[in-house]
């Protein structure tokens, strides 16, 4: 059912509430000058009063109802875009909440002389805010939550880098915690990167992965285990004495990987399978042009 005395208050004094408005966002205190332009504020505010006028036309104060599809859109295009642009659950939740003072102040000046009515309608203006201020926020949550997902997903990637060493030689090097989210993320770019280099060798090294439990050891059997099904030998470095004993301790089987304590000596490892070895350069020597398999 249409609310037409909120609607018609609105109508009459959509200028005044729109002034009203901006200056109680401007004296909350929120340092919004830096994350949004004025401009660009006046205008969500100016879309926002005049969809809440119309879904109050159209459909009441349900704002569930399909009269309020676009005020919740646009409710959560504003929340999406604060998310993005750094604005505190707080600050967020605010800028429709200022919305309260500038209408109860136009209720009040009309009813006045009405105790019942200016009751009923500051409760009727009330509810309706609050429903859209909740709105506002669940729409925030998730945007925001977007975001961190995202943030997260890019660091995973950034965080598992696959390192050409040479032709046929590929290198992973991880730091830190191995979980099940991050070991999907390494399977995914080792084998991609396996499959464009036709990689005969890959060297996981874990020089930077703090401890090793049983966990993070059968993250490390399934990488090496998916490689291999790609045709491709695998060797663990960066195994520490006290890494060492841990395996040994936790009942890991590792004996059909090869491991080397340090990334240079697996890298030899590496060379010999590709028939490649690295010998000093000496002055007026034709030794390596004359031997192809030597760097």
């Amino acid at each position: 059912m249409p609310d037409s005395r909120l609607a018609e208050l609105i109508t009459r004094h959509e200028s005044d509430l729109l002034q009203q408005w901006m200056k109680a966002i401007a004296a909350s205190g929120e340092p919004r000058s830096v994350l949004i332009k004025p401009e660009e504020l006046k205008s969500q505010c100016t879309e926002l009063l005049s969809e809440i006028r119309q879904g109050l036309q159209r459909g009441g104060r349900d704002i569930n109802g399909s009269a309020w599809q676009r005020t919740r859109e646009l409710l959560t295009e504003i929340s999406r875009s604060r998310a993005q642009q750094g604005f505190s659950p707080s600050a967020t939740a605010n800028f429709v909440f200022s919305l309260k003072e500038s209408i109860f102040q136009r209720i009040r000046t009309e009813h006045a002389s009405n105790p019942s009515q200016l009751a009923e309608e500051t409760w009727n203006a009330s509810t309706l805010i609050d429903h859209l201020g909740l709105a506002t926020m669940e729409a925030f949550i998730t945007a925001r939550e977007e975001v961190i997902k995202r943030q997260q997903e890019a660091m995973l990637e950034l965080s598992t880098p696959v390192v050409k060493l040479w032709d046929g030689i590929l290198a992973l090097p991880l730091i830190g915690t191995l979980d099940s989210a991050r070991t999907q993320v390494v399977m995914e770019s080792l084998l991609q990167r396996v499959v464009v280099d036709s990689t005969d060798v890959v060297i996981i090294d874990i020089t930077g992965v703090p401890t090793v439990d049983t966990l993070v050891a059968q993250h490390l059997l399934k990488t090496v285990t998916a490689a291999r099904l790609m045709g491709t030998d695998c060797i663990i470095s960066g195994i520490r004495p006290q890494i060492a004993q841990t395996i040994v301790h936790l009942g890991v089987d590792l004996t059909s990987v090869v491991t080397k304590s340090s990334l240079a000596d697996a890298f030899k490892i590496a060379l010999a399978r590709r028939e490649l070895m690295v010998v000093k350069k000496r002055s007026g020597s034709s030794a390596a042009s004359a031997n192809p398999g030597v760097i």
